[in-house]
């Protein structure tokens, strides 16, 4: 009876140290608590490395910049032969806006190393190009929309309004461009008036907008364009004109007074000139 007793003691002591063991230990599977006895989230997710949405744009001289994006280097009317490109990638895609030779230059065209980039252009800038350039061309007229490397690219009419600039920049000859791109929409005008397909244009991130005289608009009509479609910046551009410099800062004023959300930006179009 005695030995019966002992053993029975022994194992019960065995029994409570092995359910405090088991408190103890949770199971690994289980949804581990807080001090207040809730239940914890999960542990984020291994972190995955994303493309660089952000794009890069660089200023090269009145109408010509060069944008870069996703490892994509696009040109914008490229003026001013190879040595205005030093330094700077080789482009992907380039865009020609119109024949004049602040837009098109075939001499930069035949300098730079363009011959695996895909051109967009108008047909009159296209029908310009010499043959090497011909299996590289898409031609694009007012309202098209194409793709090219994840960028979808929109022609936007450009052309002048008033009776005695008409000449200059006949409907239909020329392209101003719309890009959207690493989740934003970046306008560039061309050279144009504040015609009516400027000012309905919607939701634009970066609008980069002509002006100077006598042949696109004044710095007034360019203010009264963007604060008409709204853009979240605005870049002013190619605004030398023959014989005076519209006034840039005067752009700026008119913006902000119309709309103070509107940021201007305001970049070094002409590094040679002292304004």
């Amino acid at each position: 009876m005695k030995h019966l007793l002992i053993v029975f003691l022994c194992s019960g002591l065995l029994t409570v140290a092995c359910k405090n063991k088991q408190n103890a230990q949770p199971h690994l599977d289980a949804p581990m608590q807080d001090m207040a006895g809730e239940t914890a989230p999960p542990p984020p997710p291994m972190a995955i490395e994303e493309t660089n949405n952000e794009v890069k744009i660089i200023a090269i001289e009145h109408a010509t910049a060069l944008l870069e994006w996703n490892g994509l280097t696009i040109y914008v009317d490229p003026v001013g032969g190879a040595k205005a490109f030093e330094g700077q990638k080789d482009p992907d895609l380039i865009l020609i806006t119109d024949i004049h030779g602040d837009h098109l230059s075939l001499e930069t065209l035949q300098e730079l190393n363009a011959k695996n980039a895909k051109i967009m252009a108008p047909k009159e800038v296209a029908d310009k190009l010499p043959a090497e350039f011909i299996s590289q061309v898409d031609v694009m007229n007012n309202g098209d929309t194409k793709k090219e490397d994840g960028i979808t690219i929109e022609a936007i009419p450009m052309y002048n309004l008033r009776e005695e600039a008409k000449n200059f920049h006949t409907k239909g000859r020329g392209n101003g461009y719309l890009l959207t791109m690493g989740g934003e929409r970046i306008y560039f005008s061309g050279d144009t008036e504040d015609i009516p397909e400027m000012r309905d244009l919607k939701n634009i991130d970066k609008a980069f907008v002509c002006m100077n005289l006598p042949y696109t608009m004044t710095v007034e009509k360019a203010a009264e364009a963007v604060l008409a479609f709204k853009p979240k910046q605005v870049y002013p551009y190619h605004y030398r004109g023959n014989p005076d410099v519209s006034d840039v800062s005067k752009f700026k004023k008119l913006v902000n007074a119309g709309n103070p959300d509107i940021e201007v930006v305001q970049l070094d179009w002409y590094p040679k000139e002292a304004y």
